[in-house]
Parts: structure tokens; sequence; C-alpha cells
């Protein structure tokens, strides 16, 4: 009982299509990551840096204590890595400002989608006692002159 009813509960949830559609979105939000961080590293960056002094913004950093030799055993620098911030920084806002505006084209599109629908007409309203009555008594009535 134990068994196949866990498997069988997890099956049901993992296809789901909330849980299909999630999983679909990582993957895609993850190589989606990869090309714009690509486009920030490759194609964005370097100009800015060229316009800014020729700085590759990955290698800017404050040595915070500078590499030294003890011992004929070289102890490697402390520094912050605060370049490293500002590309992951730039990443960040640039796919955010992607996503941004595909949700929003989507919400165009939606609306636009759903404006273009024709709209169905109500029902018509359900007749009242009187109407029933008055049907009822004109079917009799057609019954009468029909013998």
């Amino acid at each position: 009982m134990g068994k196949s009813t866990f498997l069988q509960d997890f099956k049901a949830f993992a296809m789901k299509g909330n849980v299909i559609d999630m999983a679909v979105g990582v993957i895609i939000g993850g190589a989606f990551g990869k090309i714009v961080s690509s486009v920030v590293a490759d194609v964005i960056m370097p100009p800015l840096g060229l316009l800014v002094g020729g700085v590759n913004f990955t290698d800017l950093k404050w040595v915070m204590k500078p590499a030294e030799v003890v011992d004929g055993k070289e102890i490697a620098a402390v520094t912050l890595n605060y370049g490293n911030f500002l590309q992951a920084t730039f990443d960040f806002l640039i796919i955010a400002f992607s996503i941004f505006l595909f949700i929003r084209l989507l919400t165009k599109l939606t609306a636009k989608k759903e404006a273009a629908a024709p709209a169905t007409p109500p029902a018509p309203p359900a007749p009242t006692k009187e109407e029933v009555l008055l049907t009822e008594i004109r079917d009799l009535l057609k019954e009468q002159k029909g013998k």
C-alpha cells in the first residue's frame, strides 16, 4: 500500500500541467540566462569598458593585502573583486529587462486576442411564472380549437 500509493501520487503530481510548464520555463530560462550573459560579457561590456578608459570590468578589484613570499612559498593576494559583481549586476538588469519586455508583449497579445474574440450574447432570461402560465393557456386553447 505504501510504495505503490506514493509512486502513484508522485506520478500524478509530476504530470500536472503546472509542474511541466514550470520545468520547461526553468530550462529555457537557464539557456536564456547564458545567452544574455554572453551578450553582456562579449558584446556590451567591451565597448562600455572602452568608453570609460579601456577597463575590463571583470578585472576590477581592490587589493586588500598584496601577494607575498614567505619561506619560499608565494601567498596569493587578498582581493575584493567588485568587477565580477558589476558584471553580474549588468547581467541581472538585462535579463530582468528582457523578461519584462517579453511579459509585456504577451500581455498585449493576450489583450488583443480577447478583444478580437466575438463576445457571446447573454442567454435570454428565464420566463417568469406569468409567462409560463400564459404559454400553457395558449397551448390549451390551440388544442381545443384543433378538436
